[in-house]
């Protein structure tokens, strides 16, 4: 099922953002979060602890997204910073920055994204952009399932 998820047994998803949910605005976590709606803001897991975040296939996300594990099925539209593993599944559609310590690919997953490797501790210490909308009314792309 979720390759990050099934190596881990102390991960859980502790928050549900569920189909037919939008959020406008920025969204703060820790531990486990699981998006399958819309959020219009940044995704930030808190500094320093453990954290995954899951990007179901009805998921879409427009903003800055920081986690140190990340699942996507989804659609992600912005700076993406992952400090340990960045997983891109199927119906994965990501457009912008995405930093990232390690990375895995399953066929058929589309990347329209400057990527850049860093180290784990580097990816933690990028500085943080400020927490304004950085793709301004550009449209999320479509994740289709065929």
């Amino acid at each position: 099922m979720l390759g990050i998820l099934a190596s881990r047994s102390q991960d859980r998803i502790d928050t549900l953002i569920s189909a037919g949910t939008r959020i406008s605005g920025n969204v703060v976590f820790s531990g486990g979060l699981r998006i399958d709606g819309e959020v219009v803001g940044n995704v930030i897991a808190t500094p320093g602890q453990p954290s995954v975040l899951v990007i179901g296939a009805g998921g879409r996300v427009r903003g800055e997204v920081r986690a140190a594990r990340m699942v996507v099925n989804g659609v992600v539209a912005g700076v993406v910073h992952v400090s340990e593993m960045l997983e891109l599944q199927p119906c994965a559609r990501i457009s912008g920055h995405v930093f990232y310590a390690a990375m895995e690919i399953h066929r058929g997953a589309r990347i329209e994204a400057q990527l850049v490797r860093e180290a784990p501790a580097a990816v933690d210490a990028a500085p943080r952009p400020s927490l304004h909308d950085p793709i301004e009314a550009a449209p999320l792309p479509v994740a289709n399932a065929a």
